[in-house]
């Protein structure tokens, strides 16, 4: 990229170029991982869809190329709650590096009773945490031999509010629907912070970034069926609420900022510049309680311990 290119002011509506880079966003096939997708696609760039759902990753890549003329975008069947596929799927991806992968895919419960994974992990943790903690030991190999190969974990507005009960990560005592999944995306990206700590002692050219969508509503969000339809009706009553919140087409975009501008550095933050709530993508100060090193520590052994990782998730 030239340097012309890199001081011009980040314009969400005339991304830079990504031909020839390969990107993988899990959940890329619904809400703020399909925006994400469909931007991304635009780039240039190969972008893969890591789902369990065919069916939906077909309708999503359908809706891309609907939009994106030529669009290179491909499904990695990915479940997130089998630790033990994850291997399988990567070695599936069959291709020689990976620029970035989007940490994305999520489950959030309302209502009780508490959930399992097939591994017997709590649901939400064991997805949206555990699931992308293992996940990127596979990976490792397909960043660190990319050119300058980044890990973006997706965290959410929720997890301002959490704190990490590091007693009881799996809410197995005190099990509140709403609570453990801000603490799931609490994990999430204290992992994020804490592996970008890692590759910085390590020497490895992999960046890892936090980002998050800030306040993004299916209302507000723009239609794209099949994958998701909102009605001009509900969009016109949900009006009001764009004083301080966003759709998901705009949550995704601190997201692509994260993989794309060659200005983002490891360990940031970034998240709607609005109260961290809409607008445009912009670096963040990060809150002391989702970095605290003991914190991360002891959350990255746990999370080794549960998922049989290797303690450095084998970066070079």
């Amino acid at each position: 990229m030239s340097a012309a290119s890199q001081s011009r002011p980040w314009d969400v509506h005339r991304l830079p170029s990504a031909a020839g880079r390969t990107f993988l966003i899990t959940g890329g096939n619904a809400g703020i991982g399909y925006f994400a997708a469909e931007q991304l696609a635009a780039t240039g760039a190969v972008v893969i869809l890591g789902s369990r759902d065919r069916a939906r990753a077909d309708a999503a890549m359908a809706s891309i190329r609907s939009r994106v003329p030529g669009a290179r975008v491909r499904h990695l069947p990915l479940d997130l709650a089998d630790l033990s596929s994850l291997k399988r799927a990567v070695d599936a991806l069959d291709i020689g590096h990976l620029d970035a992968v989007v940490h994305n895919a999520g489950v959030a419960l309302d209502d009780p009773p508490r959930r399992r994974t097939v591994d017997g992990h709590e649901l939400m943790f064991g997805t949206n945490h555990l699931g992308h903690f293992a996940l990127t030991q596979w990976l490792a190999p397909l960043l660190s031999t990319a050119p300058a190969g980044r890990v973006v974990t997706v965290g959410s507005f929720a997890a301002r509010s959490e704190r990490l009960d590091l007693a009881d990560l799996q809410s197995a005592q005190d099990y509140r629907p709403k609570r453990t999944y801000g603490r799931s995306k609490l994990a999430q990206m204290s992992f994020g912070f804490e592996l970008d700590r890692r590759l910085r002692t390590a020497g490895s050219r992999v960046l890892s970034v936090v980002a998050h969508p800030g306040g993004a509503l299916d209302s507000l969000t723009p239609s794209r069926p099949p994958v998701a339809v909102t009605s001009p009706g509900v969009r016109l009553r949900a009006l009001p609420c764009a004083l301080v919140v966003q759709g998901k087409d705009a949550g995704a975009w601190p997201i692509v900022r994260a993989v794309l501008d060659p200005g983002v550095q490891g360990g940031q933050l970034w998240g709607p510049r609005v109260f961290g709530l809409r607008g445009a993508p912009r670096h963040e100060p990060v809150p002391s309680h989702m970095a605290d090193p003991a914190v991360a520590a002891h959350l990255w052994a746990a999370s080794t311990e549960l998922t049989g990782s290797e303690p450095h998730l084998g970066f070079r």
